[in-house]
């Protein structure tokens, strides 16, 4: 219990599970803005594609998050 790289080792799955949290807040972003998209577009059928557009990269920046956080994970237990 006392010997330090056992300790470093647990907190390097510890700060890799802390990491990974912003995937699920990507997730959860993408269907705030996949909701909010559907609506605007049920609402007014006429701005789809400036809707659709502009859902698109949001999803876009959301992912990249997600991905940025999953790599900082990785980088946490691989290196």
């Amino acid at each position: 219990m006392n010997d330090p790289t056992t300790f470093l080792h647990a907190m390097r799955f510890v700060g890799a599970g802390l990491a990974a949290i912003g995937v699920a807040g990507a997730g959860a972003g993408i269907g705030i803005v996949v909701g909010g998209a559907v609506q605007a577009m049920a609402r007014n059928p006429d701005f789809t594609p400036t809707v659709q557009t502009n859902m698109i990269l949001g999803i876009a920046f959301a992912e990249a998050v997600a991905i940025y956080a999953l790599a900082i994970a990785l980088i946490i237990l691989f290196v």
